[in-house]
């Protein structure tokens, strides 16, 4: 949960209000900024959202009249929001890497490989991804953990990794969207005025729908990508796992852990945390580490020399240091967020969407945009519940509509989408901890638009459209 209260069109001095065309500009050199960057010169994201920040913060300055102080207050303000997710960033790898050099992950994909076929390995993942994030109420936590091993598995048995990156992610935020200890979910509750468990009630028919249907398309995919797997491979991989690793049910140990502190309701980072500390436990007490060097292996990651070329790249991990480049890209994303928000161009912005609406169906429309856009602008899924959460409240009364209608609409479209955009917190996080670049995985990650698709067909058609009495 976070302390994040941004400024509404009506908290905005008419003189500081930035006309739309003016709001518009920043976000024009934004999009110029990383089109030009990645495309044309094929850079990685920093320096062109460092672009972006300078060019918004110029901009903002002698433009619209904020002084530099304002600016920094934004980027502050945005950055401490964003902390927590750069804190589990890095416990992630640490943690990553720890589990690895326990044997955690490489027994999770040794045993695997007996229990799943190609034909049957990508429904079956979003389903097990689903209900681990359910039990933990984390979407991050299920692919930092249980995704990265599915990772090894899906490439053990031919399946591509943008598929199976796919499937995680369907599995982990549907999961995460119908758990009552999911941050968001709560988020998306308080933010609304919602009952919580009156949110989840309104969410389960679309999410059902929309994870049917990629379900669905997986089992699809599975009969064609599966195919024949060559004769001797899967113990070609077992046995390079089992010459370096020892492999025993003892070594899920840290897997038993941190699953059963956030099933108890223990907080992410803490969870994570503890999950590092039972990871260097392991691979003390039963690898054999020694102490430095397991601590060490936490910071920098692994590099297994296992002798198959295939294992030691699935096994291969930055660790705590590894993170620093995701991290990087994340503080610039949450800097430009920051100043967009401070400058009042976020508000301007969802102040226009919300003229668009003429109807229940123009405004599910209208929500989901809002949404998506915060994410794309902000980086951050939390501003993608928020903004539009307080922004359009007072379109839903208009209408008649019970806020559960609200609460579903931000979760739906906002939440899930995070993960697709390359620059923002999510997309990064995933995109980091299972080893595939956004773009690669994103056609694969059929919930992620399957969601908000079936809330605006939920909007046009009345279904599931609750009204106050």
């Amino acid at each position: 949960m976070v302390d994040f209260e941004p400024r509404l069109y009506e908290e905005l001095a008419p003189e500081e209000r930035p006309s739309l065309a003016a709001a518009l500009v920043p976000i024009a050199g934004m999009i110029l900024f990383l089109s030009v960057g990645i495309v044309a010169f094929e850079l990685d994201p920093q320096f062109p959202l460092f672009w972006g920040i300078a060019f918004t913060g110029l901009f903002a300055r002698y433009h619209l009249g904020l002084s530099w102080a304002d600016l920094y207050e934004g980027v502050s303000s945005s950055l401490l929001m964003g902390m927590k997710v750069i804190l589990i960033m890095f416990t992630v790898y640490a943690l990553i890497a720890s589990w690895i050099d326990a044997g955690t992950i490489p027994s999770l994909m040794y045993y695997g490989l007996d229990l799943f076929t190609s034909t049957v390995f990508l429904p079956v993942s979003a389903i097990l991804a689903a209900v681990v994030s359910f039990a933990v109420g984390s979407s991050w936590t299920t692919a930092g953990t249980l995704g990265v091993a599915l990772i090894g598995i899906g490439s053990g048995l031919g399946i591509p990794a943008p598929m199976t990156a796919g499937a995680i992610l369907t599995g982990a935020y549907t999961g995460d969207k119908q758990s009552p200890l999911s941050d968001t979910t709560n988020l998306a509750a308080a933010v609304t005025n919602t009952d919580l468990y009156d949110h989840i009630n309104a969410m389960r028919a679309g999410t059902l729908a929309a994870f049917g249907l990629s379900v669905l398309l997986y089992i699809v995919l599975g009969l064609r990508a599966g195919g024949d797997i060559p004769a001797g491979r899967i113990t070609e991989i077992q046995t390079a796992i089992e010459s370096t690793y020892v492999v025993s049910p003892v070594v899920f140990l840290p897997l038993v852990v941190t699953f059963g502190l956030a099933v108890y309701g223990i907080p992410a980072l803490p969870t994570l945390g503890t999950g590092v500390f039972a990871g260097v436990f392991t691979s003390m007490a039963v690898q054999g580490t020694g102490f430095g060097a397991a601590w060490a292996t936490a910071q920098s990651g692994t590099a297994p020399e296992t002798g198959m070329a295939l294992v030691n790249e699935l096994l291969a991990s930055g660790g705590l240091i590894g993170g620093a480049w995701i991290v990087t890209i994340a503080v610039a994303a949450l800097s430009l967020g920051g100043m967009l928000e401070r400058a009042g161009v976020l508000a301007v912005l969802a102040h226009h969407l919300g003229r668009l609406v003429r109807g229940v169906g123009s405004l599910t429309g209208v929500t989901a945009l809002s949404a998506i856009s915060m994410n794309a602008l902000a980086a951050e899924q939390y501003v993608s519940i928020v903004v539009p959460g307080m922004t359009l409240e007072n379109l839903y009364a208009e209408q008649g509509l019970k806020t559960t209608n609200l609460s579903r609409a931000i979760e739906a479209s906002g939440t899930t989408t995070s993960a697709l955009i390359p620059w923002s917190s999510g997309g990064l996080f995933m995109a980091g901890t299972l080893g595939v670049a956004t773009l690669e995985y994103a056609p694969f990650y059929f919930f992620g638009f399957l969601s908000p698709l079936v809330l605006i067909v939920m909007g046009i058609t009345g279904w599931q459209i609750a009204y106050r009495e």
